[in-house]
């Protein structure tokens, strides 16, 4: 699909991603509806984009709610089924993340992480199939990780919910496959944003783990919408890794598990 026939909703628009998403997009020529919880964040992304980047004001749209809750969602649904011109992508961004050890993480965080990495997802693409079926052609893109393909400590629960995004995302594209609409999955790994802490920074510095700028993923995502491939695992050597992990897990394992003591180091420091 060419970028300049592409209007976007873009979950997350407002973080770290999300902003170089809605940025890459708009040179590109889409037109996208950014969403996100803060309005007043939505309201100066918006403006900040008109100014610096010159955006028609036709260009860039946005919508502020809650994807926590399901009378938001609906609303969007319905905001997006009512647009001016027929919405044909669906950019599912919207992340949380905590690292730490399991047993120190509380209930509520844990749900909060599965809800929004995948149920979010799953239920903003259920919702939109009738809508997205409609069109001449559609994209649904799920936002995973390395750490979708490779299970690792200190995020458990993270891993969890983007190996469960992966799968769905793949079965996903099986089922819909006859007909108008295809799911792909972008996994970048380690990327410089602010759900990173200072204690995650110092032990990827220390464990030598490369961690790319936003920039770098909004253009894999370009490469994505516009290209064949399904899937697209960004960085060196991280998408080996997942490969390898899938046929030696053992082997991949035994890799990771010597920098436990580091992990525990910094995951102690978090707490």
């Amino acid at each position: 699909m060419k970028i300049d026939q592409i209007t976007a909703v873009i979950t997350g628009a407002t973080g770290g991603i999300g902003r170089s998403f809605c940025q890459k997009l708009i040179e590109e020529g889409a037109t996208i509806i950014m969403v996100g919880r803060d309005e007043r964040a939505l309201e100066d992304f918006q403006h900040e984009l008109f100014i610096k980047m010159g955006v028609k004001s036709n260009q860039v749209h946005f919508y502020a709610c809650d994807l926590l809750k399901n009378e938001n969602r609906q609303g969007l649904v319905k905001y997006i089924e009512s647009f001016h011109c027929p919405v044909n992508t669906l950019i599912n961004n919207a992340g949380d993340n905590e690292f730490g050890l399991l047993e120190h993480l509380t209930e509520q965080r844990m749900e909060k992480i599965m809800r929004i990495n995948t149920f979010i997802p799953m239920t903003l693409s259920r919702a939109l199939i009738p809508h997205f079926s409609q069109q001449e052609q559609a994209q649904i893109i799920n936002v995973g990780s390395t750490f979708g393909s490779i299970g690792y400590p200190g995020y458990s629960v993270y891993c969890s919910s983007k190996f469960a995004l992966r799968g769905f995302s793949e079965a996903l594209r099986r089922e819909l496959s006859d007909g108008a609409i295809a799911v792909k999955y972008l996994s970048p790994r380690a990327t410089k944003t602010s759900l990173n802490s200072a204690n995650v920074l110092a032990m990827n510095k220390e464990l030598n783990v490369a961690m790319d700028s936003t920039h770098i993923v909004a253009d894999q995502l370009i490469n994505l919408l516009q290209g064949r491939r399904h899937e697209l695992f960004i960085g060196w050597p991280e998408k080996f890794f997942g490969k390898l992990n899938q046929i030696f897990p053992d082997l991949v394992g035994k890799s990771i598990i010597k920098q436990l003591p580091v992990i525990r180091r910094y995951a102690q420091l978090s707490e």
